[in-house]
């Protein structure tokens, strides 16, 4: 997710929404998570980054995405989790933020400096969490830390993650993307989440989300999926970011001198579906 500009939100925390590389030093590379801190809990001993150093548009009733639902269990090969750096975050509507995100496999030093570099990326452009899609790296992998700031709160990684379980509880909330530069909107999610996945090594260990950590989650594991914020926004609402997503679109073509691979439509009424249950 995004960060808020200053006249939206009242505080800090609610301000700051997005994912990137910490490259000075920390006492370790992760360290146990604090449950009680954004409203987070684990049902297994789930492992986190230490606190020093460490998003979109709609066509119809059917959103087009590769995205990495249960029903995709191809994994990532050597070659899909090449990156460069530094990284850069890749602006709707780039067909990568669509494309199918692959599932990760191996664990080694390569996937931990992605992740850094994610944690980096996402700092220096005022983000609270960050999705790989974002990155060029289409793995299902995502980052966050609610606090939006190296040093602060904690930093979560998640690989492979599946929703178990969501609130019937609903929540509006004005959301942001980085994906989407100075673009914000209210967005309607479960208020709570309960989460499958994997850590940086591995481990599988199930987290219950809530809030605002439940809030960062949806968006970036909507990007795994190859949903975008503005899919999930009422016709009335997208009516008012609707001449940014066709700017964003222009800047597109004008960049690269291709056709825009998706054109949002005017406002009508749709629904993002599913959450891509196992």
């Amino acid at each position: 997710m995004a960060a808020y500009p200053a006249s939206v939100g009242s505080s800090s925390l609610l301000r700051r929404a997005l994912f990137l590389p910490i490259s000075h030093p920390r006492p370790s590379f992760f360290q146990l998570f604090s449950a009680s801190r954004f409203n987070c809990s684990t049902s297994t001993t789930a492992v986190t980054r230490p606190k020093p150093p460490i998003c979109v548009a709609v066509r119809g009733g059917q959103t087009k995405r590769g995205g990495s639902s249960s029903k995709n269990d191809e994994l990532a090969t050597a070659s899909d989790l090449q990156f460069e750096t530094p990284l850069k975050i890749v602006e709707y509507p780039d067909p990568l933020l669509r494309s199918k995100n692959k599932k990760i496999g191996t664990f080694d030093e390569n996937l931990k400096k992605l992740v850094d570099e994610m944690f980096s990326v996402m700092y220096k452009t005022d983000g609270i969490g960050l999705s790989a899609p974002q990155v060029g790296v289409n793995v299902q992998l995502m980052v966050f830390n609610p606090a939006g700031e190296p040093g602060e709160g904690e930093e979560i990684v998640l690989v492979n993650p599946r929703v178990s379980k969501i609130s019937k509880k609903r929540v509006l909330f004005n959301e942001g993307c980085l994906s989407f530069p100075g673009i914000y909107a209210d967005v309607e999610r479960p208020e709570s989440v309960k989460v499958d996945a994997m850590d940086i090594n591995g481990a599988r260990f199930i987290i219950s989300l809530s809030e605002l950590s439940a809030r960062v989650f949806q968006h970036e594991f909507d990007h795994l999926e190859g949903i975008l914020f503005f899919d999930r926004m009422t016709g009335k609402v997208l009516e008012t970011i609707f001449a940014k997503l066709q700017a964003l679109e222009k800047k597109y073509e004008d960049k690269t001198g291709l056709a825009s691979p998706e054109k949002v439509q005017a406002p009508i009424k749709r629904v993002a579906v599913g959450f891509g249950k196992s």
